[in-house]
């Protein structure tokens, strides 16, 4: 049985902004409008009962992360139902938690996440013309401001030490590292996890000219010396993990190193899918050929399934290019979204691979001394 790290719970089909970004709607799969705006309570016992076998069958904890769409749209009546449901499945040291917008906070919300151990990270790209970009109202109106008093309502919780989980940021490789990383901490974060933008070699990430630049490479090699240089720095996880591997050590997440990351994701009416960034590849890139879902089949044979195993490889780059890399070990082939071609699916390098190695190149130089590769 592949061993899960991470079940990604879809609670909410639908979302209260419109990220120009966001892979789930705008990126050409659609298949998020044939599904239940919510999750039903019927589901949410389905998935708690196959919670709770898998728990006692794998040794390894794992992590739920509730997602949407927006899960905060939920409501704060029906997602104490939910996280009941779940408190009840597993044991409290497992980790729960939420990805949201950080617009929906509210008072009863933070009670109901501090009482089942429920934390929370939230989406903010940077400072406000640089969040209000892309991540705006299904009108283009701004939402800088109400993620800001959503954070601030986190912050001035009296459980907001273990309800602040971090913030998540897609990276703008035309923004200013420096305002970006000043912006950050003033907002009195203790992490960040930078991502790089959805795209593949069919449809270039914003902000690449060519498989061959280093956009986003130069932009998070300015921000390391930025990060080296702090005293006190915030949490980054991307830069955390290659100064880590470069030292010999392992990433904690797929996408950087050589990793077996077992993740799972349960769309809103109990389906089983793959990593659901693969909607960003091409349409029903992330559902299995096998109709699997919570209300007829049980997690552990699923993921105790060759198929299920086949599509945990895909973590692995199958490229000759990578696969003879010498900086494999860290790079680790980047997601398998950004490996997408249409004529060769996922056999290439990632779109990103040459910004992978620029940065692994300033990691290596800052540490060793000496230039490691091209």
């Amino acid at each position: 049985m592949v061993e899960i790290d991470t079940i990604l719970l879809k609670v909410a089909s639908q979302c209260n902004i419109n990220c120009s970004y966001c892979y789930v709607y705008n990126m050409g799969d659609d298949s998020w409008a044939d599904m239940p705006n919510f999750i039903s309570q019927d589901t949410t016992k389905a998935v708690s009962k196959e919670l709770k076998e898998l728990f006692a069958n794998q040794q390894r904890p794992f992590a739920i992360v509730l997602h949407g769409g927006e899960p905060l749209l939920l409501g704060a009546r029906r997602l104490e139902a939910l996280l009941y449901s779940l408190r009840t499945a597993i044991p409290e040291h497992y980790c729960i938690s939420i990805q949201t917008n950080g617009m929906l906070i509210s008072d009863k919300i933070l009670d109901l996440c501090s009482k089942f151990k429920t934390s929370i990270s939230v989406s903010l790209d940077g400072p406000e013309i640089i969040h209000n970009a892309n991540r705006v109202g299904h009108h283009g109106e701004n939402t800088f401001h109400r993620v800001i008093e959503g954070i601030e309502k986190l912050k001035s919780h009296p459980d907001a030490e273990f309800l602040f989980a971090g913030l998540l940021a897609v990276i703008d490789p035309h923004s200013n590292p420096h305002a970006i990383y000043n912006f950050f901490k003033s907002v009195g974060t203790s992490s960040v996890d930078f991502l790089y933008r959805d795209g593949n070699h069919d449809k270039l990430p914003f902000g690449k000219t060519s498989f061959y630049s280093t956009e986003y490479g130069k932009w998070l090699a300015s921000l390391l010396d930025i990060y080296l240089a702090d005293q006190t720095p915030i949490k980054i996880r991307i830069l955390d993990d290659i100064i880590r591997l470069a030292l010999g050590g392992i990433g904690v997440k797929e996408g950087i190193g050589i990793t077996d990351f077992g993740i799972a994701v349960i769309d809103t009416d109990g389906t089983v899918t793959k990593n659901d960034t693969l909607k960003s590849s091409h349409k029903g890139a992330d559902r299995f050929l096998e109709n699997w879902n919570v209300h007829t089949h049980h997690l552990v044979d699923i993921f105790s399934s060759n198929e299920f195993a086949n599509a945990h490889k895909l973590q692995r780059p199958t490229s000759l290019i990578c696969q003879m890399c010498p900086e494999l070990q860290i790079c680790g082939g980047g997601m398998p979204l950004h490996r997408w071609k249409t004529e060769t699916e996922y056999a290439n390098p990632s779109v990103y691979c040459n910004d992978q190695l620029h940065l692994i190149n300033k990691v290596k130089t800052m540490l060793f001394g000496l230039e490691k590769c091209a």
